[in-house]
């Protein structure tokens, strides 16, 4: 164990567990640790480090504002929250949409929580499994009951639905319509395991949203940001959610999260109904500006291809059954619940891991990862694989 790690749990509160060690310095999709060793980072923060470790637009960026105008509050207008307004509101097909800043993807959904409250109506609808954040409302819609558990009562009203299976979702809106505010879902549930909906879900529940004035809310926090190669993942079938939220990569590795409204949660906010201090920083919002002017189309497409290059290398290697998800979202199935042991084993080959459950890896690097890196990473993935078996 290493000094950092050591210290890590005489300071800091016990909700991670001890670190199996430090990181200290990165560069594109490789980080070192306190030693000097490398390692290929196929997690990049849990989805966060689009643009990687280092990215010299990121950097000049956040050098620059933080230099002029760190911090003002909604108090006062600055052109960098607009410019980021801007920026993300270019992805959304409606020149209405409106978008709320925060700070993290379970703020995101927290504002989205309340605005399913501000129409009315009580019910909302999540998907057993999905996860939305810790934070009351987000966690009340998180469908992983051991996550709920230790605090409830929860926020009423929310009932669960099963992923994926729009005739279960519609029997239960209509047990009570016109008293059902909002469905939300993820495109692809990352903490369960990176399980896509099935194709033309998302269009059924567009669909049955209409239907009935029901807000469709699409949680894209880790799906977002051209992470599976469309900027949104909802883009992969033709619908437009009247929610959207999202976090994770679009900061860059700085705190940021957003929720867009439009449709009929345009309007649902007003002056005084909900807020954050640091909600639109000026330093995050250039961060996300850098961020977004980097991801155009053509980088889109190359994370598009990327993703299928890694898949198919993946998806030959020993104990590995198939691999799901889509651009650098990717499920590894196992054939065996061994995914915790491969992250282990993967730290031992320098080759950084995730396992949201026992027989899936989770893999989703930097964007800016390259074909070399997804090769050597993928050499060092039969290692471990062939390690542990």
């Amino acid at each position: 164990m290493s000094e950092l790690t050591q210290e890590w749990g005489t300071v800091l509160a016990n909700t991670y567990g001890t670190p199996p060690l430090a990181l200290v310095e990165g560069k594109g999709a490789t980080v070192q640790d306190e030693e000097g060793k490398s390692y290929i980072d196929l997690l990049a923060g849990i989805a966060v480090n689009s643009l990687g470790y280092g990215h010299p637009a990121l950097v000049e960026a956040v050098s620059a504002q933080v230099a002029r105008l760190g911090h003002v509050s909604n108090l006062f207008a600055s052109e960098p929250v607009i410019k980021a307004g801007e920026k993300v509101l270019a992805h959304v097909a409606d020149p209405q949409a409106r978008v709320f800043f925060c700070n993290s993807g379970t703020e995101a959904n927290e504002a989205a929580f309340k605005l399913a409250r501000l129409t009315g109506r009580r019910r909302i609808l999540a998907a057993h499994h999905g996860f939305h954040g810790r934070t009351m409302g987000a966690l009340a819609m998180t469908g992983q009951p051991s996550k709920r558990r230790a605090f409830e009562p929860m926020p009423a009203g929310v009932e669960f639905y099963t992923y994926g299976d729009i005739d279960y979702l519609r029997t239960l809106v209509e047990q009570n319509p016109t008293d059902t505010a909002a469905i939300i879902l993820e495109p692809i549930q990352g903490e369960t395991g990176v399980i896509p909906a099935p194709a033309g879900f998302l269009a059924a529940v567009r669909a049955l949203c209409d239907e009935h004035g029901i807000l469709m809310i699409v949680d894209e926090v880790q799906t977002g940001v051209a992470r599976t190669g469309d900027f949104f993942a909802f883009q992969s079938e033709d619908v437009l959610p009247d929610v959207i939220t999202m976090a994770k990569g679009l900061g860059g590795g700085l705190p940021i999260g957003a929720t867009i409204v439009r449709g009929l949660a345009e309007g649902l906010f007003t002056p005084g109904s909900h807020g954050t201090t640091f909600g639109g920083n000026p330093v995050s919002c250039v961060a996300a500006t850098a961020v977004l002017d980097t991801i155009d189309d053509d980088f889109i497409a190359a994370v598009a291809a990327k993703g299928k290059s890694l898949a198919q290398a993946v998806e030959k290697l020993p104990s590995v059954d198939h691999v799901r998800g889509r651009g650098l979202m990717l499920g590894v199935v196992l054939n065996a619940p061994v995914a915790k042991q491969a992250v282990a084993e993967g730290l031992n080959q320098g080759l950084i891991l995730n396992a949201p459950n026992e027989s899936v890896l989770r893999l989703t690097p930097p964007l800016v990862i390259s074909e070399e890196e997804i090769a050597t990473a993928t050499a060092r993935l039969k290692t471990v694989l062939e390690n542990i078996a």
